[in-house]
């Protein structure tokens, strides 16, 4: 069964409610949208065959005034040959044929009548239609932006950036315990002197330690910009 059953179902739907009380409303919105395009359809098949019908009507009333004005000038051509018999019978025919006409001119103003209120069903479905689409384009951007802050987020929270993270500090901990070798030689007012090969290795040591830090701070650069 449909969401809407009638054409006022739809016109007078109140899109909001609706879709407040969906448990899926993407799904949902989309369900209207079908629901009005085969309504929509419908319609215009119906109003179709008014049209036909309104058509059909005109040519009637054309032909049954065109019919009246024949018997009336028949009349007028029996009644000149003082044929007054023959021009009575042509008035009533003429009267019949006049009858006719106003008959289908009535039928004709009622198939008219339901043209317009068509069209005006038309229009108002199609508004109603172009809502429901922007809703939809709304709920796809919004589903949109979702994937985008799940996706950000997912990258911050990812394990490798953690562990990219923990290894940067332990770097940055070397060098702390490094330079705390080196300012532990100044303790006690500098007496301590340093061999040739202390100072050396404490430079090439401290010089590994930046070089190891310079690579990482490279590595994370890089996925920055990935």
């Amino acid at each position: 069964m449909g969401i809407f059953t009638r054409l006022t179902d739809i016109v007078n739907a109140n899109l909001n409610a609706l879709l407040d009380k969906a448990e899926d409303p993407r799904k949902m919105i989309r369900l209207i949208i079908q629901e009005m395009e085969d309504t929509l359809v419908e319609v215009r098949s119906a109003t179709v065959q008014i049209i036909a019908d309104k058509k059909e009507i005109e040519r009637r009333v054309a032909a049954a005034r065109r019919e009246a004005d024949d018997w009336r000038a028949k009349a007028e051509i029996a009644l000149g040959r003082g044929r007054e018999d023959l021009a009575k019978g042509a008035l009533m025919a003429k009267s019949r044929a006049t009858e006719s006409a106003d008959q289908l001119s009535a039928e004709l103003e009622a198939v008219e009548t339901d043209l317009a209120k068509a069209n005006e069903d038309i229009q108002r479905l199609q508004a109603k239609l172009a809502e429901a689409k922007s809703r939809e384009q709304a709920f796809a951007a919004r589903h949109e932006v979702a994937q985008q802050r799940l996706k950000v987020r997912s990258t911050l929270h990812d394990r490798r950036v953690a562990e990219a993270f923990t290894r940067f500090e332990q770097v940055e901990r070397s060098l702390d315990e490094l330079q705390g070798r080196v300012e532990s030689y100044d303790l006690g007012g500098g007496t301590g002197k340093k061999s040739l090969a202390q100072e050396i290795g404490e430079l090439e040591a401290e010089q590994k330690v930046e070089a190891e830090l310079a690579e990482l701070k490279a590595k994370m650069q890089g996925r920055s910009a990935g």
